[in-house]
């Protein structure tokens, strides 16, 4: 267990935030599901506000950047497949 005050924040404030990473990672590849099932008409609509939760992930270090251009170009193509 850990001796130091700032030790003990630390270990609170990492389980708060890795709870908060993965409750938006989570979100974010069931959203990535649920358009792979849609209608075309449907998911055009939905894939900007896809492409914003990936980039968001993206942005705050949760997935990696490519990963995450790589998910956006497979969801691009997909859409325009239908």
């Amino acid at each position: 267990m850990a001796n130091h005050k700032s030790a003990l924040k630390r270990i609170r404030n990492s389980e708060t935030k890795r709870l908060r990473n993965r409750y938006q990672h989570k979100t974010t590849r069931n959203a990535v599901k649920k358009l792979k099932e849609m209608k075309k008409k449907d998911a055009e609509k939905f894939l900007p506000e896809v492409v914003s939760m990936i980039d968001k992930l993206a942005k705050r270090n949760i997935i990696h950047d490519n990963k995450a251009a790589n998910i956006k170009s497979k969801l691009t193509k997909h859409v325009a497949s239908l």
